[in-house]
């Protein structure tokens, strides 16, 4: 974090822009840091509050169409095919697909504020074909909404805006278990639902 701090000094907009675009396909980068840091930096007048937005809500986006276009190129066919090896199995691929057909437009814009979860939604979004111009609009808006909340939070912190970034962490890893917590208990449930309907069938 220490030398992304120091790179936007100098290069601000830049590299507000590719931080976020390249954090998005789940590089280790600390994107809601990065953010409040530029909200920081807005507070001292060094990055303009608008431009701080624009770039890195244009990077966000960026991200996300080109993880709908790796999806999109992969198609069912890949999953199908090699979906065993990282535990997607047909079922479960299909049950993806049918969620977000249902609640896709609403995930696009709530999606980026669950870590991990971000970098999973474009891929889907391409697999299951959501239209590229519904994808693209609701994608911009929650890119929007999302930097948008960061950089206010660190713009109205000030100084105190490290402060912010170690709760930030803590969020994240919380976040993170919860999620973990919350598939393996929902993959739990079905495995059992499973073998009780089974059972009542013999």
């Amino acid at each position: 974090m220490q030398y992304l701090t120091t790179i936007m000094n100098e290069y601000g907009y830049l590299v507000l822009f590719l931080s976020i675009a390249l954090g998005i396909l789940a590089l280790p980068i600390p994107m809601e840091a990065v953010l409040a840091y530029a909200g920081f930096l807005s507070f001292l007048e060094q990055l303009n509050w608008f431009g701080s937005i624009l770039s890195s809500a244009l990077g966000c986006t960026l991200g996300m169409l080109f993880s709908y276009w790796v999806g999109f190129k992969l198609g069912m066919q890949f999953f199908e095919k090699h979906g065993k090896r990282i535990h997607i199995e047909s079922e479960r691929l299909e049950a993806i697909s049918n969620w977000i057909r249902k609640y896709g437009n609403k995930l696009l814009l709530i999606s980026l504020f669950i870590p991990v979860f971000r970098h999973f939604i474009g891929y889907f979004s391409g697999i299951t074909r959501v239209p590229i111009k519904v994808y693209t609009l609701y994608t911009g808006i929650g890119s929007t909404l999302w930097v948008s909340s960061f950089i206010f939070i660190g713009k109205s912190l000030g100084p105190q805006w490290d402060i912010f970034f170690e709760a930030i962490k803590k969020y994240v890893f919380l976040t993170i278990i919860v999620l973990f917590i919350l598939i393996g208990a929902i993959y739990l449930f079905k495995k059992i639902r499973n073998v009780v309907m089974e059972t009542g069938t013999k």
